[in-house]
């Protein structure tokens, strides 16, 4: 029962400024916007869409088996990922480009502003997909422009279903495109600024979509979720971390445990709460894939959070070192 994660894996370089950056940005001299934000201190983490969704699942319990391509900086990354278990068979170097980069630096509003070199993910394209035999269900997140077209074709064809999961790499596409890909899409997931793009660029309501899709799942960050699917809106509560210290990588740990419910087959309120607590518990942590859970703590949050018994789906994942 194994996921496919098509994405990137990228450095993240974190920075925090200590302060808001609306008290730096002059909304009148914004067509000539010159800003430095003083961050003394920096961190340089492992990330990108699909290393990050896959350490989530494989801190779940599920198979996860990541499709990206990287450049010849990833050895670090590459001991990261043999270390946790998460198979590299699927992740194809290319020698003459840099890993993806993101440069990121949040306020103290947890606003964000980020740079992002693509240097290797711009091929992804040149990674062919694997022998889909086992494979229960696909998500395509983030990635190179052409690499997303030609899996989501290589998906689609083979009868895998698709969560489609364009994040931040929505602007890439107009109307035409994006209706190609929902006519190939099982199950689409945003967040609520792409949700107003999406819904803008292709002018279709939630109940419209849902007559393409099985679901469309919106992130609301701390207002938690809605799932749009059979017909039902399904309002899924946020669950209370126990601390706020980095957002980044929050949807990666929220769309982890969307994937986890679709492969169990739960239904939709049990999906969303397991992944409402996925995000709670990545933002108590910096970095994208730093956190750690036991199986026993993961039941307790469940019940604590939501007032409700938790699925029998959860299982210790292997020891992650």
């Amino acid at each position: 029962m194994t996921a496919l994660i098509c994405g990137s894996l990228a450095y993240d370089n974190i920075m925090v400024f200590q302060d808001r950056f609306k008290n730096h940005i002059l909304p009148h001299r914004i067509h000539i916007l010159n800003v430095c934000f003083l961050v003394p201190e920096m961190r340089r983490e492992f990330g990108g869409c699909a290393g990050n969704i896959a350490y989530n699942l494989k801190l779940l319990g599920a198979d996860a088996l990541p499709v990206a391509t990287v450049g010849r900086d990833f050895d670090a990354y590459a001991d990261w990922l043999d270390a946790c278990g998460i198979s590299r068979r699927h992740v194809k170097t290319i020698a003459d480009q840099w890993t993806a980069q993101a440069f990121i630096t949040t306020d103290l509003d947890d606003n964000q502003i980020t740079a992002f070199h693509p240097g290797a993910m711009s091929h992804s394209h040149e990674n062919r997909l694997p022998p889909l035999d086992g494979v229960r269900l696909a998500i395509i997140s983030p990635d190179g422009r052409q690499g997303m077209l030609e899996h989501t074709a290589a998906l689609a064809e083979a009868k895998v279903p698709i969560i489609f999961d364009p994040g931040q790499g929505l602007p890439m596409f107009e109307k035409e495109e994006l209706l190609w890909f929902l006519d190939r899409a099982t199950y689409v997931a945003v967040n609520d600024y792409e949700w107003q793009l999406l819904h803008e660029r292709t002018g279709l309501s939630p109940e419209a979509l849902c007559e393409r899709v099985r679901g469309l799942i919106v992130t609301l960050g701390a207002q938690g979720s809605c799932i749009y699917a059979q017909g039902r809106r399904y309002e899924i509560p946020a669950a209370k971390p126990r601390a706020v210290r980095d957002p980044t990588g929050c949807g990666d740990a929220y769309r982890a445990g969307l994937i986890l419910g679709l492969l169990r087959e739960l239904d939709w309120e049990t999906t969303g709460r397991i992944a409402s607590l996925m995000g709670a518990i990545k933002i108590e942590h910096h970095g994208t894939q730093n956190h750690r859970f036991a199986h026993s703590e993961l039941a307790a949050r469940y019940e604590e959070g939501f007032g409700a018994s938790p699925p029998q789906i959860f299982r210790p994942p292997e020891i992650i070192r």
